[in-house]
C-alpha cells in the first residue's frame, strides 16, 4: 500500500527563496522519483495552475505527476477540458530538485503564485506543506491559516465525527 501525505508543516522561506521540506514528507517523495546518473537527487513537480481563486500550489512526486500527466494524455485532443488541463496542470507546472540538505529553491513562479516577494522573504516569511493522500498543497502561511483555522465557526456547530465524512463502501480502512 502506498504510503500518504498526512500533517501540516510549517517552514521558513529563506533569503535566496529556499525552503526545507521535513523528512517525513521527503521519505515518500523519495520513493517516487527513480534516481539516476543523470537525475541523482530526488526530483518533484510543483503545479501552480488553477486560477487566481486557488491560492495554493500542489507537490507531486515524479511518479505521480507523470501519471497525472499520462491522464491529460487520454483526453480528447483539442478538446476544451483537455487544453485547460494541459495549461493549469502540465504547462503551469515546474520540475525542481531536492538539495542534499533536503530543501528546494522555490521558483519565481511559484512564489509569484504564493505572493511571497524577496521583502517577505527577507523577513522569513511562513510556508506550510500540507499532506492531503496523494499530493502535499504548499501555501504562504498566513493564506492556509486564513482557510483553515484550528477551530473554524462550522465545526463550533456540526460537531460530528470527522469518520462520519467517509464513505460507506464496507471497505476496511
Amino acid at each position: 500500500m502506498e504510503e500518504s501525505f498526512r500533517g501540516e508543516y510549517y517552514q521558513r522561506v529563506d533569503s535566496k527563496a529556499r525552503m526545507l521540506i521535513p523528512a517525513p514528507f521527503r521519505r515518500i517523495l523519495d520513493r517516487g522519483d527513480e534516481r539516476t546518473a543523470e537525475s541523482p537527487r530526488t526530483r518533484i513537480v510543483i503545479v501552480y495552475g488553477g486560477g487566481r481563486a486557488r491560492s495554493f500550489c500542489e507537490i507531486y512526486t515524479m511518479e505521480r505527476a507523470e501519471l497525472l500527466a499520462a491522464k491529460v494524455r487520454r483526453m480528447k485532443p483539442g478538446s476544451e477540458e483537455r487544453k485547460k488541463a494541459e495549461l493549469h496542470l502540465l504547462k503551469r507546472s515546474v520540475p525542481v530538485d531536492i538539495d542534499d540538505d533536503g530543501r528546494i529553491v522555490m521558483p519565481p513562479q511559484v512564489r509569484e503564485k504564493l505572493g511571497i516577494d524577496a521583502d517577505a522573504m527577507k523577513d522569513g516569511v511562513e510556508a506550510v506543506l500540507a499532506g492531503v493522500g496523494n499530493r502535499l498543497e504548499l501555501w504562504r502561511g498566513d493564506l492556509y491559516r486564513e482557510a483553515h483555522p484550528l477551530i473554524s465557526d462550522d465545526e463550533d456547530e456540526d460537531e460530528a465525527d470527522p469518520l462520519s465524512y467517509l464513505p460507506d463502501d464496507d471497505q476496511e480502512f
